[in-house]
């Protein structure tokens, strides 16, 4: 099954206006499920991660219902057939 992204509105400019996108074959990390969306929409990249590849702070990434924060960061595992979420951080006063 593949993995799919959620791509949040305001970056589905960088993705061709998708809200959602496919990966097919084997992405046993966040990490390489990253790269496989690159591979398709380069233009997210910079927008998700910064220059040393971490993801950047105003930027969540769930895999299901897990923050990766909390569950291991960009080295997470992908089970077949998950979805990924690309969620803006929300802050407040």
């Amino acid at each position: 099954m593949p993995v799919t992204f959620r791509i949040p509105s305001y970056l589905a400019t960088f993705a061709d206006g998708a809200s959602s996108i496919a990966l097919e074959g084997a992405v046993p990390t966040v990490q390489d499920a990253l790269i496989a969306l690159w591979s398709v929409c380069p233009a997210l990249r910079d927008r998700i991660v910064d220059e040393q590849g971490d993801v950047r702070q105003h930027i969540n990434i769930f895999v299901g219902n897990e923050c990766i924060r909390f569950t291991g960061g960009l080295t997470t595992p992908v089970p077949d057939g998950s979805e990924i979420l690309i969620v803006p951080a929300v802050s407040g006063g």
